[in-house]
């Protein structure tokens, strides 16, 4: 029953895309070729902010602004706007050695004094990896920034990776702290920005890495998967991001275009309120678990079998993803057995009730990442099948965590990327400590997962490390404060008239520098 349903929707998503292809492609198309070509970035994303916190890493992407650390695909630190950097015997004073010929977009010198201060005003945006941290004092001293931790902290140079604690010029802000210009001192600066749609960037003369090859760039948002498809098969993008499974099948078969494909730290979840009356049940969110067929749909929907997620954590986070955990499995008759333990019991249509109470719910996801919808439609039937009713309800990626803030989410289904900040722990320490968070738990927590995670932070043993990763596996994947539907594979379709096109599987950046017009 469920294989048929899937298949259905998969054909009616491949019938949706024939159709807007046969409607033609919106106007314009290639650009030709000269010295001053730009490079046009189409993707899903709107910027709505300039602030580093809340503009989802777009200038660290497009290579705009900085962090004092970077890091390389697999997650390993490398040097950023720092060229090294040292601890103290007591494990509470880190020291930051500055790149010296560093220069800010508007001409101004990068300083010590200017990096400290831009830090500390990143430290004042709530809900950060940074304002998370046990930081005392930041200090300049000549070329270097000094951060005094209140205690041990393992991974503070993996935050300072985070895109929230990029390094902007003194200009960039306005009396009262805001941002209101990126200055930054990567390989691109800002030449135009019209939010929440459209980017501009050119290359930065006085940059003093290896000269960008391409020298402009537009960046804009199309809501529509299927409208930027078009675009990237007519020729009026040269990279696309954001292409839904079935648009992907059928972009192998264009000319001009190939697509660029990498598995990503990133997992789809089932957020469950576990603060509400029904979904505060384990038994209720183990029968929701066993209730999808995460092959069927990885198979059916996102056209990938090996994306079924059977744990949070998927193959591409090595250390964290457990051989030992029990791994998630379809199981309709599990799932019903434990809602009848539950005390629901089918109603005259089928859907379950409990003391003249239906087992009705929301679902709420968006459509920034193409698939989401159609998975939502997925887990709505999967449900259906064991006697939940499912409202799925598309909007914005804002209300997810305002139905955290509000206590009005039951289910949300999102993509979480568990390496924003290049080590694991600082995600999983935000997601899951007592308070929850926005793209974490609801009205969950566990005070042994919060002591294993705070000894992770203050620890640097790593046989203790391993078990204390695999120990958190262990409690993630019993308790399913969320629940696992599936890994992600990250894709993005390149015209042939670039070479040398790279994803990030960490999304840190898009690695615009390293392309070339084709010869």
């Amino acid at each position: 029953m469920m294989w048929r349903r899937l298949a259905a929707l998969g054909v009616a998503m491949a019938v949706s895309a024939v159709l807007v292809a046969c409607s033609g492609p919106p106007e314009g198309g290639r650009q030709p070729r000269g010295g001053a070509e730009l490079l046009r970035v189409v993707g899903p994303f709107e910027l709505h902010s300039l602030e580093p916190s809340r503009s989802d890493g777009f200038f660290t992407r497009l290579q705009v602004a900085e962090t004092l650390v970077d890091a390389d695909g697999q997650g390993v630190l490398r040097p950023g706007l720092a060229t090294g950097w040292r601890v103290s015997g007591d494990q509470r004073a880190w020291t930051f050695v500055l790149r010296p010929d560093a220069v800010f977009h508007d001409g101004t010198k990068v300083t010590a004094e200017a990096v400290a201060a831009s830090l500390k005003t990143a430290r004042d945006e709530p809900g950060t990896p940074w304002g998370e941290a046990p930081v005392a004092a930041i200090t300049a001293d000549g070329g270097e920034v000094r951060v005094q931790l209140e205690r041990p902290y393992a991974p503070l140079p993996a935050v300072l990776a985070h895109a929230s604690t990029q390094v902007l010029a003194p200009a960039s802000y306005l009396a009262d702290g805001k941002v209101g210009k990126v200055i930054g001192t990567g390989p691109y600066r800002v030449e135009r920005i019209e939010q929440p749609s459209k980017l501009e960037v050119v290359a930065f003369e006085r940059w003093n890495g290896e000269k960008p090859n391409i020298k402009r760039i537009s960046y804009q948002a199309v809501g529509r998967a299927e409208t930027r498809t078009l675009m990237a098969e007519s020729g009026q993008a040269e990279v696309t991001f954001g292409i839904d499974p079935v648009s992907r099948q059928r972009i192998q078969r264009a000319a001009g275009v190939e697509i660029s494909s990498v598995t990503l730290p990133r997992t789809i979840l089932l957020k469950a309120n576990a603060g509400h009356e029904v979904l505060g049940d384990l038994r209720v969110r183990r029968a929701i678990s066993a209730s999808l067929d995460r092959k069927a749909m990885a198979t059916a929907l996102l056209r990938d079998p090996e994306m079924a997620a059977t744990q949070l954590f998927p193959p591409s986070l090595p250390e964290w993803h457990q051989d030992s955990v029990p791994p998630l499995a379809y199981d309709p008759g599990q799932a019903r057995n434990l809602l009848a333990e539950a005390g629901w019991a089918p109603g005259t249509d089928g859907i379950l009730t409990r003391d003249g109470k239906r087992f009705e719910i929301s679902l709420r996801t968006f459509p920034d990442r193409p698939e989401l919808p159609i998975l939502a439609t997925a887990v709505q039937a999967a449900l259906k099948e064991v006697g939940i009713r499912v409202n799925v309800q598309v909007g914005n990626s804002s209300e997810i965590p305002a139905g955290h803030q509000d206590g009005t989410m039951e289910l949300g289904l999102y993509a979480r990327n568990f390496a924003l900040v290049p080590d694991p722990l600082v995600t999983l320490r935000t997601d899951y400590g007592p308070q929850g968070a926005d793209w974490g738990a609801m009205g969950w927590s566990n005070a042994e997962l919060t002591r294993t995670l705070g000894a992770l932070a203050d620890g640097t043993d790593p046989a203790a490390a391993a078990a204390g990763r695999e120990k958190i596996s262990g409690i993630l994947q019993s308790e399913l404060p969320v629940i696992p539907v599936a890994w992600y594979r990250q894709s993005a379709v390149v015209s042939d008239r670039v070479d040398g096109f790279t994803l990030d599987p960490l999304e840190r950046s898009w690695l615009l520098d390293k392309l070339r017009w084709s010869s």
